[in-house]
Formats: structure tokens, sequence, C-alpha cells
């Protein structure tokens, strides 16, 4: 008989922060030693009665939120789940997605947070890379069946034992997430008040938009992550009357905690959840509920300002503060947020690695609809530089290095990767090429990363020309990032092909499609060339492909 599946320790694959840096963190303030947990509860024990969540007809009570969790966690031990194990947390914008999430903190057991799109494809390395014990997924949406997909996963893997299932038809051997959330019986709170995970252990894990093909796992620890929302939720001037729309996908580190959902608990408001950003339902539930706050990506935030010209923005009148993140804002599109959609703009340039930078609310137009704003915290460390490493002065472009109270010193099991995205001493390599404003402002240029921003996913080219390299008409592949007026980004490709050999672009489609590939990675545009230019150290010149294409769109 085999043995069973034992998952590596959690803090065998961390890199910590240095234990003096830790100290300082703690002894400023910004690192409180307290679980989000304990946290989360003594927001909510201040205000019991009041409404935090909302989705749909459904309005959970603080006391009611907090006690499903607390009975969330239980029947997660009951399954079998420890301290430290881990589970990947696919779910759509809902109720029970909140409740899960508090369970795992109030636990210990550390959600992985995939996103909806995700396929077969992704979602199976990240059972893998992180050794979950299980998975939490809808049972069907947008026409895909999300709980076959994990029963298939569950029944290749050595470490996965669970499929939780938010829907309808849980079928036989899943587990019924609604069910699993259900108020309890008896009194379960005192068990995890009792025992609270450490505070430096790791809470939840981010995935990166990282350029080396499948996404890192960016690990977030207690005090960090708890600092991220606290601190942000505090600019953002949240408090007991901010509503809060999360439409983007609440598993995204923008909508989760800048100051997103956890901000909005921490400080006493209230959380509305809604499955999708489209303008119409958005802008009724905006009036519905008052909704004071929401964050949107570009390509949403222009879809939202077609519709007010179109149809008005009456229904706006509650939202006081916008934030538009996940990828740059044009600035002339920023000009147009308060005159047609009635709310302030605030811009956020940020990463699932740490480092957020926001407009201030009381910042001047130039400011706020021509940069994407300062550092959050005191204690972020910015350095711009160039390719030597040297710092760069004042409205000089150069590549972003951070470190700080919230920007972890390494991704999870990835030593490789570790050793070229940070520094010996702890400096953060963004990938993002920025100017700093005599003000303090930094501006975002591009990237020096080979990485396509699709509405603010993150697809790493990499990637995509590795699954495109299976076909066996491709003798050479490349992918780029087109530009876009809706979306920012779109993934094209340049290929060369084998003597002989035929590729339409739906070709390509089908085979990421036949592969479990997450829609958004699929190319969008197919040029078939003869070769493919190269530098003088002979790599393949992206710089002059991205020129190329955009004399071919220019062209027509």
């Amino acid at each position: 008989m085999s043995e069973p599946f034992r998952p590596t320790p959690i803090a065998a694959g961390v890199v910590p922060w240095p234990d003096d840096v830790a100290a300082a963190y703690a002894e400023r303030g910004w690192w409180r030693g307290l679980s989000l947990g304990e946290e989360l509860w003594a927001a909510a024990d201040r205000r019991p009665d009041a409404v935090a969540v909302v989705d749909g007809d459904l309005r959970l009570t603080y006391r009611s939120l907090t006690t499903r969790s607390d009975a969330a966690a239980s029947r997660l031990a009951d399954l079998g789940l420890e301290r430290g194990d881990r589970i990947v947390v696919q779910l759509p914008n809902c109720w029970q997605f909140v409740v899960l999430t508090l369970a795992c903190l109030r636990a210990g057991v550390v959600p992985v947070m995939a996103l909806p799109a995700h396929r077969r494809h992704e979602l199976a390395y990240l059972a893998e890379h992180s050794e979950a014990a299980a998975l939490a997924v809808p049972g069907e949406l947008r026409g895909f069946d999300h709980q076959a997909m994990a029963v298939q996963l569950v029944a290749e893997s050595a470490g996965l034992r669970h499929v939780l299932v938010v829907g309808d038809d849980v079928r036989p051997g899943s587990v019924d997430l609604t069910a699993l959330c259900a108020e309890p019986e008896d009194e379960v709170r005192s068990r995890w008040d009792a025992d609270p995970p450490g505070s430096r252990e790791v809470a939840v894990f981010l995935l990166s938009g990282g350029t080396t093909g499948l996404p890192k796992l960016i690990a977030r620890t207690h005090d960090d992550y708890g600092y991220n929302a606290r601190a942000s939720a505090e600019l953002c001037g949240l408090d007991e009357d901010t509503v809060y729309l999360t439409s983007l996908p609440a598993s995204h580190n923008f909508p989760l905690a800048c100051p997103g959902i956890l901000g909005t608990l921490l400080t006493g408001g209230r959380a509305v959840m809604l499955g999708s950003p489209e303008p119409e339902r958005t802008f009724a539930v905006i009036a519905a509920e008052g909704v004071t706050t929401t964050a949107a990506v570009p390509a949403v935030a222009q879809r939202w300002l077609a519709h007010a010209e179109e149809h008005g923005a009456g229904e706006l009148g509650s939202l006081r503060l916008l934030q538009v993140g996940g990828a740059r804002l044009a600035d002339e599109v920023a000009r147009r947020i308060r005159p047609v959609l009635g709310a302030t703009l605030q811009q956020v340039f940020g990463m699932a690695e740490g480092l957020l930078n926001y407009t201030r609310l009381d910042d001047p137009d130039d400011v706020v609809c021509a940069t994407q704003g300062r550092p959050l915290s005191p204690g972020d460390e910015v350095r711009i530089v160039d390719e030597a490493d040297r710092d760069v002065p004042d409205g000089v472009p150069g590549s972003l290095l951070t470190r700080g109270p919230y920007t972890p010193r390494g991704y999870y099991r990835a030593a490789e990767q570790n050793a070229r995205a940070f520094t010996a001493d702890g400096w953060y390599r963004s990938g993002d090429v920025v100017r700093r404003r005599p003000d303090g402002n930094l501006v975002v240029e591009g990237r020096d990363k080979d990485m396509i921003n699709r509405g603010g996913e993150k697809i790493s080219a990499e990637e995509v020309e590795n699954l495109v390299y299976r076909l066996p008409e491709v003798a050479q592949v490349a992918a780029v990032a087109m530009s876009d007026a809706e979306l920012g980004e779109r993934v094209a490709l340049y290929a060369v092909l084998k003597p002989g050999a035929t590729l339409t672009l739906e070709d390509v489609r089908t085979a990421m499609a036949a592969a479990d590939v997450a829609r958004y990675k699929w190319p969008e545009r197919l040029e078939v060339v003869d070769d493919l230019p190269t530098t003088k150290v002979g790599k393949i010149d992206k710089k002059a492909l991205r020129e190329d294409l955009a004399t071919r769109l220019a062209a027509g």
C-alpha cells in the first residue's frame, strides 16, 4: 500500500524577509503580529448587525459572515484539510468566495487564487506546484463544465483529494461548497479564536503575471497582506459607510486587497459581489446598492464611459471613487472620467508581488490624469535604474526596482526565477519601465519584459510560444503585443513554417482550445513570414516585430 501524499511544508519554499528588516516593519507598526482572521473578526465584532456582503438578493451581516466562515473552517478540517494545506480557488464573484477565503484565513489553509478563465492547462500546473489538496470551482460557468475538469484533475493527481463546487448540480463525490458555507448549528468560534495562524505564515498565494511560462506563486503573509489592505483602505478613505463593488475577478490582487474586499471588511464597510463589469448591469447595481467605490481596468472603464455617454450616468450618483489599474490608462481617457462618470479617478499602478502606487484623492488633475501615482507606504523603497543597475535621474525612463513591507523577497519554490527577478539584497525587478517626476509621481512608459497585457490580464509571450511550438507545421514562432484601442494589447504571432506547411489563425486557436488553455491567451492575429529578425547576439528581435506589426496595422 502506497504512502499517502504529504505536501512540502510551505516554509521550505518561501523566501523570508531578513530578521532585522521584519523587526523594523513590526516596530513601525506596519506589521501588527496578527493573523488576517484576527483583524477581520475584530472589525466584525464592532458592527455585528451591519451588512458585510451582498450577492444579488443575499445579504450577509458581519455576524453571519464570520459565523459561516468559522463553520466552513471546521468543515474543511473535517475533510482532512489542515493548517498549511493548500486549496486552489477558482470561483466567480460570489458570496461563497468571500466565506471560503475567510475560512482559509481563519484555519491557516492557504488559498491559491486562480482565475475563472483558467482551464486545465493552468490549473493542473497550479495544483502540482502548490501541492494542493483541494479545488474550489463553479459547477458550470459561461457554458464550461468546471466540475468535470476538476474531477479529472483530482483523478490524475497524487495530492488533490477534494472538489468543492458552487452550483445546483453538485455531482456524487464532490463537496457542496454552499452547504459547507452554511450557518452552523453549534458554536464554533472559540476553536479558531484559540489557535490562529502565525502572522508571519503565508495567508494566500497570488499569481504572478510573469514572462517565463506559467504563473509563479507569490506568498503573501498575514502581516504583509494585512498591511497591504489596511494601508490601502486608509489612503482611499474607506470607512463604515463604504459600499465597494467587486466586478473584476475577485481573486485578483486589485479587487481583493487594494483595498478591495479585504480592505472594505477591515474598515466595516460593505462588499457587493457582481459576476461581470458589463455596463448596464453594473450601473443598475451601483444605483440599487448605493455603491461608493469600485475598481476597473482601462478596457472596462472605457466601456463604462461609452455607456454613460450614450445612456447617461444618472445611476452613478452614489459613486465617489473609481480606481483604474491593471494596465496604463491613456491620459485622454483619464480626463473624461470625472466629467462623464461624476466620480473621482484614482490611478493605481501595482503588482501582485507587492508595490502599490496610487494617485491621492486630493491630487490635482495634472497628477491624477497624467501619472500612475506614488508609493503607498513610507516603507516602500523604489529605484529606477539603467541597464547596468545605475540609478537614473528624475525624468529619465528606467527599470523599476522595489522592496518594502508588503513586497515579498522571492517567489514560492522558484529558485531559478528568483535569481533573475530579485537582486542579492532583496530588490524586486518588476519589469516595468517608468520615469519619476520631480513631484515623486511615477509615469509608466512600458515593459522591459516579454509580456502582453490584454485588458489587465498579463500573458507570457514565452508560454504562448511554447504552446504554438507543439504544432508540427511550425519551425519558429514569436508572440508579441499588438496595440488595441479597447484592451490595450492583444496577442499576435509571427510564424516561420516548415517547408510545404500551411497554418491559419484558426488552426492555432483550435490547438489552444484542445490544450485547455485559457481563452484570453489565444492569439488574435497571425503573420506567416519567411524568417524572423534577430538581434546582434542572435535573439529574435521582438522590437523589430512590434514595429513591423504597427506598420501593418496602420496600413490596414
